[in-house]
């Protein structure tokens, strides 16, 4: 029986997660209040206040929900050999982790100075930071390295700029994919 009620928990956490980033999205993460997430989900203020104290905490949660897979990869990639063909798979599960992604994107770029003090875009830079440790090569040219952080830029830039070139987004993601997996290979062919 716990059982069921803490599954029932999560679920709801989830919902307001994604109640909460949509309505962040559409009117903006300050204009957002939790009376309007609660109405959103159809519960009262004190039913969400039982899971969120605030609002600040629904976009903390909704952070590292996003951010957890960009995670994962970071712990898988430190085990593998620095090859090409792991930077290529770093690029590619960088690309796929990212893909929800842009919808928090859009909010720090819109509220960036109300969220510094909550820490989201340090975590997000850190995260960036232990890619791009990932794909660099000690002892490789100059060039070399810019052309690896061109590939590294284009996914991760990539990710939210999409939205104003008209298409198939999973179309667009895998094009601007095999872009940065070309620059990164003119990389490989300098001597990564």
């Amino acid at each position: 029986m716990g059982g069921t009620a803490h599954v029932r928990g999560a679920n709801t956490r989830d919902k307001i997660q994604s109640v909460a980033l949509d309505l962040f999205v559409e009117h903006g993460y300050e204009k957002t209040s939790m009376r309007e997430i609660a109405e959103g989900l159809g519960i009262t203020k004190a039913a969400l206040y039982y899971h969120f104290k605030a609002k600040e905490e629904i976009l903390v949660a909704i952070s590292q929900g996003l951010g957890g897979p960009v995670d994962e990869l970071v712990a898988w990639a430190r085990t593998q050999p620095r090859t090409l063909e792991t930077k290529r798979e770093v690029l590619r599960r960088y690309s796929e982790a990212l893909r929800g992604a842009a919808p928090l994107f859009r909010i720090m770029q819109e509220s960036g100075a109300a969220l510094r003090t909550l820490g989201i875009g340090q975590t997000l830079n850190a995260r960036v930071v232990a890619i791009g440790e990932l794909m660099y090569q000690h002892g490789a040219s100059v060039r070399s390295q810019v052309r690896i952080s061109d590939a590294l830029a284009s996914v991760h830039f990539g990710a939210f700029a999409l939205s104003a070139i008209e298409g198939d987004p999973e179309e667009k993601r895998e094009a601007l994919l095999e872009s940065a997996l070309e620059t990164l290979d003119s990389a490989a062919e300098e001597g990564l």
